[in-house]
């Protein structure tokens, strides 16, 4: 915090002369950081109005894109592999001459 900001609070009385924060700017602090806390029942009311919105993909979609995330797995853990089983072959070379 610069000094321009610490004058700012200071006026605004978040601040003491000290530097130290005040009581009421700390209430005020706390009460923006929590708001009033929802019911288990809200919670789970509001949780389903949030899913209803979204915008689910259909199950062929589904497939296709599990196919494609299974497809380039098993080709990046075939890659890595044998670049793996490559690079340890040829420092295995290497070590032996």
């Amino acid at each position: 915090m610069n000094r321009e900001q610490k004058r700012m609070m200071q006026r605004q009385g978040q601040v003491g002369a000290d530097g130290t924060t005040s009581r009421r700017a700390a209430a005020q602090e706390a009460g923006r950081r929590r708001g009033p806390r929802a019911s288990f029942s809200q919670f789970f009311r509001e949780v389903r109005e949030e899913l209803r919105q979204v915008a689910w993909p259909s199950r062929d979609e589904t497939k296709n894109y599990t196919s494609i995330v299974i497809g380039v797995l098993v080709f990046m853990t075939l890659l890595i592999f044998g670049l793996s089983y490559e690079c340890s072959k040829f420092v295995t070379y290497l070590f032996q001459k």
